[in-house]
């Protein structure tokens, strides 16, 4: 698809910015012209900003008084597929042009001249001496290889000033470049050969390269059960789509995951492909933005931001975990990168594969009314079988309070450690504790700009809060009455649970993994490696292990709270305790040995519970959707969350209650409006927060509808107003 319509120098453009405004700005065509969607550099107020040409000027200013765009960027200009997909988006997630714009234009120095863009890395000469700054630049380098900075990201990565990082340069340990290695990637080969499929695997291969080849727009759900080669068979749909010239971009949900996963890349194409995450330097995102709007990166492998990058000619999208909440982005624009890759693939013609064993109800929903294909693969790879899953009773048990594994979840782990084996204990709660509170007073410690309870970080010796970040020493006295030694964690975290298993497992090597216990991704997936390695004998994690992680020798689960995330009004509470479960248990006995999986319950007889242990999916997917298609709510219904924030809550009720007053635009549409009430968490970062909910019949047209609802207040000074159309939490 080309974009012909060009605009000679001095003509009236329609300049969008990333800027925060409610329009397209009018200038003239910079010097020799420019095309239409060309990344531009226009002058606004004082200042030089980026925008994109995104249509002819409106003319309805003083042409003596438009401004001239000073320069056309050297990147290729934005393809009409991609403009189509941000006004799109725009529209669904009810999201300004401008803020859907900074998302597609996240490369680093974008504007820079070739000249402006110095970049470091290691050198091959020896400090004269070595200080604790330039040890630390020195660790930096190490730890990420061949990769290059700027001298700002160096800095701000090792903790020095940059004078540190000059100083180096002159001795050489640090080389500085004029220009970035915008070299391309290296080719990857489709038709190398595969690994040997089984039968099931080979039939899905077969089926989604057929629809690669069609060459048009559709969506698979690839559901297999944990360990059954969900990847090998994508990653031949990755194949097809090369052999067929077009790009492949595979979406995972965490950055932990694509250490083992680019391995798999690897051996399978013969080259790594390009990687697109926070843990990538700023350099290397240039990089691969350029590269990939040059056609020359083949394969992106990254986080949901991917779904954005510039790509010539994209014929694949693989979303794997697609279940996965962290596909939903809670801040700044709110979208779904599995929703939102749908949208994508369907205007640029691309076939998309959403991967999974417990999939979203959404999308087995979508696939038995037939909007999506469906493809099965029923057992394990190889020799491997699914574990076998029991319950813990744990009414039965009677544990002293500071305990929180079973006697019989002890003797299980005994006996995999005799046998050489590993074994796994979960639970999905970061820190060491939820709570601390006063024994004297019953004070809980709380974070002073949200309405939460802080969290035990005892690694780090400090208490936190999950909402916004901050932090503060742990209190020798209480806050409220001043008693002291009186200040105690309530309830265990990941941390607690790997301070007992070292008293329970003394000789046990122990590694817990938690995605705040690392300073960076790096160091994450080292560690998950080595453990894959066999490097110990008991992982101890949250959530983060429950996501596609390969341990060959982990034969043992055990769940410590099988109830945790049953609790709370959720609609989605069932069926993410169902899925994590499936996930967690789903680690164990993934190579020759048998797996078990064990779950402490004090509700041995709670339907998912009941479920989980059957291991009859689509029954308990049957039961859910009747339930939630009664209810009329997703995916048989329509949501949509409105946040009121602001420091002033009289200020934030007031709009909130003005809404709700003049709420006609949506029962002109049978919609109805649930509030104002305060979130549950009514306060993040010194803001109130007032919620509003809209439920809303299938097939409205509800963006337009509260678009007309929200326009009829005013929301000015420090208050702001979200929409979260499918809103996947609610807190």
């Amino acid at each position: 698809m080309s974009d012909p319509e060009f605009f000679h120098e001095g003509a009236l453009i329609g300049v969008l910015t990333t800027q925060p405004l409610d329009r397209m700005l009018d200038y003239k065509a910079p010097e020799g012209g420019c095309h239409l969607g060309a990344f531009v550099e226009v002058p606004l107020g004082p200042r030089k900003v980026l925008g994109v040409v995104w249509g002819a000027g409106q003319g309805n200013w003083d042409i003596n008084k438009v401004r001239r765009a000073y320069r056309v960027l050297d990147a290729a200009p934005m393809r009409l597929e991609m403009r189509e997909f941000l006004r799109r988006a725009a529209e669904y997630t009810l999201t300004p042009m401008s803020a859907m714009l900074r998302l597609a234009t996240r490369a680093p120095g974008l504007g820079d001249p070739p000249s402006m863009r110095k970049i470091y890395r290691r050198g091959e000469g020896e400090p004269d001496r070595v200080t604790d700054a330039r040890k630390r630049v020195l660790e930096t380098l190490a730890e990420y290889g061949d990769l290059s900075f700027t001298l700002k990201e160096l800095a701000e990565m090792a903790g020095v000033t940059s004078s540190v990082i000059k100083g180096l340069v002159k001795q050489n340990v640090v080389a500085e470049e004029d220009s970035p290695r915008d070299l391309p990637f290296a080719r990857l080969d489709p038709s190398r050969p595969s690994k040997t499929l089984t039968e099931d695997q080979a039939a899905a291969s077969t089926c989604l390269a057929s629809e690669i080849a069609a060459a048009r727009y559709g969506t698979t759900l690839l559901r297999g059960v944990t360990g059954s080669g969900k990847t090998e068979v994508y990653l031949e749909a990755v194949a097809a789509a090369l052999k067929a010239g077009r790009q492949a971009l595979v979406l995972l949900p965490e950055i932990a995951l694509t250490a083992e996963f680019l391995k798999r890349v690897e051996e399978r194409f013969g080259a790594r492909p390009a990687e697109w995450h926070s843990g990538a330097t700023m350099t290397e995102r240039r990089r691969i933005w350029r590269m990939v709007g040059q056609g020359q990166a083949q394969l992106v492998i990254g986080a949901r931001s991917a779904l954005f990058l510039p790509y010539q000619n994209l014929g694949l999208v693989v979303v794997d975990e697609e279940h996965d909440t962290s596909y939903k982005q809670e801040e700044g624009v709110l979208y779904n990168a599995r929703d939102m890759t749908v949208l994508r693939a369907s205007i640029c013609g691309a076939h998309v594969v959403l991967a999974s064993a417990t999939p979203s109800l959404e999308s087995w929903a979508n696939a038995e009314n037939g909007k999506y294909k469906r493809l099965d693969l029923t057992s394990r790879f190889g020799p491997a079988v699914m574990p076998t899953m029991k319950t813990i009773d744990m009414r039965l048990d009677k544990l002293p309070s500071d305990r929180w594994v079973s006697d019989r979840l002890k003797n299980e782990v005994d006996k995999r450690i005799a046998l050489g084996e590993q074994a796994m204990l979960f639970i999905n709660r970061r820190g060491y504790a939820p709570i601390t509170l006063c024994r004297a007073c019953g004070h809980q410690v709380g974070c002073d700009d949200c309405d939460a309870r802080m969290v035990e970080h005892r690694f780090q010796n400090r208490l936190v809060c999950h909402q916004c970040g901050e932090s503060k020493p742990i209190p020798d006295k209480c806050p409220s009455c001043d008693a002291e030694g009186r200040m105690a964690p309530v309830g265990p975290g990941v941390e607690r649970l790997g301070e007992e298993a070292a008293k329970l497992f003394p000789d046990a090597r122990i590694a817990t993994l938690s995605s705040d216990m690392y300073g960076s991704a790096r160091a994450l997936k080292a560690e998950i490696e080595a453990i894959a390695a066999g490097g110990a004998d008991i992982v101890i994690g949250t959530q983060l292990v429950a996501k596609g992680h390969n341990f060959p020798n982990l034969t043992l689960v055990g769940v410590i709270d099988a109830d945790l995330g049953l609790q709370g009004s959720d609609l989605r509470a069932a069926e993410r305790t169902f899925q994590l479960m499936r996930q967690v248990a789903g680690r164990a006995g993934r190579a020759e040995k048998p797996g078990t999986a064990l779950l402490q319950t004090y509700q041995p007889e709670h339907p998912v519970i009941r479920a989980i242990l059957a291991g009859d999916e689509e029954g308990f997917w049957r039961a859910e959707a009747a339930e939630r298609e009664q209810a009329g709510v997703p995916p048989y219904g329509r949501m949509a969350g409105i946040i009121v924030s602001g420091p002033d809550v009289a200020q934030v009720f007031d709009i909130a209650n003005e809404l709700a007053r003049r709420d006609q635009p949506l029962r002109a549409i049978g919609a109805q409006v649930y509030g104002p009430a305060p979130a549950p968490i009514a306060r993040v970062r010194g803001r109130h927060r007032v919620r509003l909910l809209v439920k809303a019949g299938k097939g409205v047209a509800l963006q337009a509808a509260i678009a007309r609802w929200t326009s009829q207040v005013q929301v000015k000074g420090d208050l702001r107003l979200a929409v979260d159309i499918d809103p996947q939490s609610f807190y």
